[in-house]
């Protein structure tokens, strides 16, 4: 039976855009993990009887009709929503929910609180989650959630059906996991991957220790300011400054071209392949190693991070436990991958058994994955993005001709909106009689 499928994600997995265009657009969503696990929720979901849709923009509750008419089911796949921060973006995202007539499926939702779970802190969000969560039950079976820690408060909140399913990103390959340490030990000329939240400021003397020590070090950035400062070096307002974190263009992972960003995960997999191990603050950093076959470490600063390591059994540690010494070479001597990868199977059944109950299809049930995959092959996304001063001059060149075509575009776009609103101005000032006079 066909059907049609509306994606809560900011693009699809197939839309290409230049990192100029994703920045001016901001299509990762301000973090380019987003596109980690929403994109892996299309791929769970392609069967050759879906129709799948990415909403691409944020919830309006304006288009419940339009929606409630072309879409059979709305799928929400989302992060750390149950946040402070989150709670305007929640607030449209209920309304329009309470609009629709379709089934609603929720995947993979978390809270975001300290690492102990201080509920206190959450109590300013209690009532818009309280309404979210009230709104997709009305239209759905359970609520799919990270683990434990969300779990437990959505049952504070009253709500009994919820499933713990972890997150879609760590089924991007199915049923099958293998991961095996490429090395019996990191040394100084190991490659090795660093990801960092740039608000743990913690991650400072982490970050010069490892530049001092391991010549082949890459930092992956995730976030939107970043990608702007590898297109366009700092903003006015942080020019001149300086930091031990890798915020500014004088930082030396910048100077030394030490740092490569991706606006699709398809790429970012590729270039993580190449690594011996990866480990740093980010969750999709860490997970996006891990299905690359990379080894992985995450440092959980916060619940989010902390639910889904213990969920998919990651290697881990707290990161207020970590030391400022501490080693990439001991992390990867430590990091076991045993109950990670044994426990996949179950994990991988529990979540399609979710999407089963929900009346949704799995693309690994026949060769719908497959074809999945051969067409991410098939299509051409853009290359990493590198320090500007670090870029060869014909890639500048690409950028600079790049950024010309859509000055032009943009030009026009001001220009025709510009004579649009003079036309209207002028309609109404000049009398209809005279304006029939005119256009003769």
């Amino acid at each position: 039976m066909h059907q049609r499928i509306l994606l809560r994600a900011r693009k699809g997995p197939f839309d290409v855009l230049t990192p100029e265009e994703t920045f001016a657009g901001n299509w990762i969503g301000d973090n380019s993990g987003n596109l980690v696990f929403s994109h892996a929720a299309h791929k769970l979901l392609a069967t050759s009887a879906a129709e799948i849709t990415a909403t691409r923009t944020p919830a309006d509750p304006r288009l419940a009709d339009e929606i409630n008419e072309r879409y059979d089911v709305f799928v929400v796949p989302l992060a750390n929503a149950f946040r402070r921060s989150f709670v305007h973006r929640l607030a449209p995202l209920t309304r329009l929910i309470e609009r629709l007539k379709i089934p609603v499926v929720v995947l993979g939702v978390g809270v975001q609180t300290n690492v102990d779970g201080d509920r206190e802190y959450l109590r300013p969000i209690d009532e818009p989650v309280r309404a979210f969560c009230k709104a997709v039950l009305d239209r759905s079976h359970s609520i799919g959630v990270r683990g434990e820690v969300t779990a437990s408060y959505l049952n504070t909140l009253g709500f009994s059906d919820v499933e713990q399913i972890g997150c879609p990103s760590m089924f991007l390959h199915g049923d099958t996991f293998q991961l095996a340490k490429k090395q019996p030990e990191l040394t100084a000329e190991s490659k090795v991957a660093l990801t960092i939240s740039p608000y743990v400021r913690s991650m400072a003397s982490v970050v010069r220790h490892h530049h001092e020590r391991y010549p082949n070090l890459c930092y992956v950035p995730q976030d939107l300011r970043t990608l702007g400062t590898l297109l366009y070096g700092d903003a006015p307002e942080h020019r001149g400054q300086s930091s031990d974190i890798p915020l500014h263009t004088s930082h030396p992972l910048f100077v030394e071209d030490k740092v490569r960003m991706f606006v699709d995960p398809w790429t970012w997999m590729d270039h993580l392949s190449g690594y011996d191990f990866a480990f740093g603050t980010r969750i999709h950093g860490t997970i996006t190693a891990l299905v690359a076959g990379t080894p992985g470490y995450l440092f959980a600063h916060d619940s989010r991070t902390l639910e889904l390591a213990r969920y998919f059994d990651i290697p881990h540690r707290i990161m207020r436990d970590v030391p400022a010494d501490v080693d990439a070479a001991d992390l990867y001597a430590e990091a076991d991958y045993t109950a990670l990868t044994e426990g996949h199977k179950a994990r991988f059944e529990t979540i399609t058994a979710f999407l089963r109950k929900h009346d949704l299809g799995i693309s690994f049930d026949d060769d719908s994955a497959a074809r999945f995959d051969q067409r991410v092959r098939e299509t051409v996304f853009p290359p990493a993005v590198r320090p500007a001063a670090a870029t060869p001059p014909a890639e500048l060149l690409t950028r600079i001709e790049r950024l010309r075509d859509e000055n032009a575009k943009l030009t026009g776009t001001i220009d025709a909106l510009r004579s649009q609103q003079l036309r209207e101005r002028i309609k109404q000032a000049v009398p209809g009689k005279v304006r029939r006079m005119l256009r003769r």
